[in-house]
């Protein structure tokens, strides 16, 4: 197979304007870029235009918030399963082919939620919540992986900023609406919507005319032997495990969303609308990290160790003073506030890993890194469905964001091989790049 460069060569003229946002030019420009963008845009927003009436649902079916938080947590639980498993495959076989099975199989189990319709039904949304997770096990690492061979090299900060800005803004959007639609259109309306999101999205990847990479996996190999090529690698390139390790900070605390739906009439007098509003809120502030991240560090790649630490504590102190208050408006906001951590620590370790990986085992990296990031939010929602049950809810989200703060501690100790400073360079035949 011929050797292939890891990140894209700019082309001629493409860095000019330094400290400007080129995020509409790069779109402009990339088009292959432009159409995982937006395929991932249109999937997104008809997945949190499901969710919120689904949570709803099953509250309103089965009279408490334990069905919620098991299909938050199957959402993540199962990725994380699925992960060393799904970054060989992804790393074998064509990514983009792969990111069109992934659409339609998925719309294949949202087609599931129609079935939910009393509270016997209510474990229907559980496996078809959980046949999702276990897709997107493989189609984030396959669109991580793939990003760096559709953007040329110094425009991958502004293109980690674009991905993780767009998972915010359909999450604030579908939100937003998500209450309002399943009142005009029914739940089954708003499940109609995300198979067909779906659909489109399978339909923009067909279209993408560019090399994704993949298909280079040693035809002999095992996942067993790919895994330990993987971790020798990790272990030789420490920068690799020290941004390994930053996404479970946060992931450690986002059960508190699924406490939301119990939160907003209890502590905030609020309903459904209101508990919309929330998630909007998370939604507003992860579509501001990755932009303020991106604002941040650009220039400065020595930034990058301070700069995630701080975003994780800014969600933890986000969140510790949601607990305390009783205002709803300053709520929301102290939501948006934690949120905008929580994303930029997202995407500056994702921005930093696809530095520093070849593109060999880039799927393989990226999918351990959705393992450890699932396996900290899946345990973080379980979690505050057991605080839930034995202490108020406003005392369970001070225990998540205390967790949040103790693990952010800790790595900041481990995480010395960042303080390497310097711009990330290609990564050419296997050699690690130095971000």
């Amino acid at each position: 197979m011929p050797n292939r460069s890891d990140v894209r060569s700019a082309p001629a003229g493409a860095g000019a304007g330094p400290g400007r946002w080129r995020g509409v030019a790069l779109l402009r420009r990339e088009a292959d870029f432009r159409r995982v963008y937006l395929s991932q845009l249109i999937s997104l927003g008809g997945d949190w235009f499901a969710m919120i009436p689904l949570l709803t649902l099953l509250e309103r079916l089965t009279g408490g918030a334990l069905w919620g938080a098991l299909v938050l947590a199957a959402d993540t639980l199962l990725i994380a399963a699925l992960s060393p498993w799904a970054g060989v495959v992804v790393d074998r076989v064509d990514r983009r082919r792969l990111m069109i099975a992934c659409d339609l199989v998925s719309a294949g189990f949202v087609a599931l939620l129609f079935l939910v319709r009393t509270g016997s039904t209510a474990w229907v949304a559980v496996v078809a919540l959980g046949g999702v997770a276990a897709v997107k096990a493989f189609y984030g690492p396959a669109v991580n992986a793939a990003t760096p061979n559709l953007v040329p090299a110094e425009d991958l900060l502004t293109a980690n900023a674009l991905s993780g800005a767009v998972w915010g803004v359909m999450l604030a959007v579908g939100a937003s609406l998500g209450a309002l639609a399943a009142a005009l259109v029914g739940t089954g309306g708003c499940f109609a919507i995300d198979v067909l999101s779906y659909l489109g999205s399978a339909a923009l990847a067909h279209r993408i005319r560019g090399d994704c990479g993949g298909g280079g996996g040693r035809p002999g190999g095992g996942v067993r032997a790919d895994l330990r090529e993987t971790l020798a690698y990790a272990r030789r390139e420490r920068r690799i495990a020290a941004l390994l390790a930053c996404k479970p900070a946060t992931g450690l605390g986002n059960g508190v969303l699924a406490l939301f739906p119990v939160l907003g009439p209890a502590a905030f007098h609020v309903g459904p609308t209101g508990v919309s509003l929330l998630f909007a809120a998370r939604g507003a502030g992860a579509l501001l990290g990755p932009l303020a991240g991106r604002a941040l560090l650009a220039g400065h790649p020595e930034r990058l160790r301070g700069a995630v630490l701080s975003a994780a504590l800014t969600f933890a102190g986000g969140y510790a003073l949601f607990a305390v208050t009783s205002w709803f408006p300053l709520a929301v906001l102290l939501v948006v506030t934690a949120h905008v951590g929580g994303s930029m620590n997202a995407s500056l370790s994702s921005y930093g890993l696809q530095s520093v990986t070849t593109d060999a085992v880039r799927g393989r990296v990226f999918s351990i890194d959705f393992m450890l990031f699932s396996l900290a939010l899946g345990g973080s929602q379980l979690a505050a469905a057991g605080l839930g049950g034995v202490v108020e809810p406003p005392t369970a989200v001070l225990c998540l964001s205390g967790a949040v703060l103790g693990y952010s501690a800790l790595w900041w100790t481990r995480s010395g091989a960042l303080r390497v400073p310097g711009r990330p360079k290609t990564a050419r035949d296997g050699a690690p790049a130095e971000p």
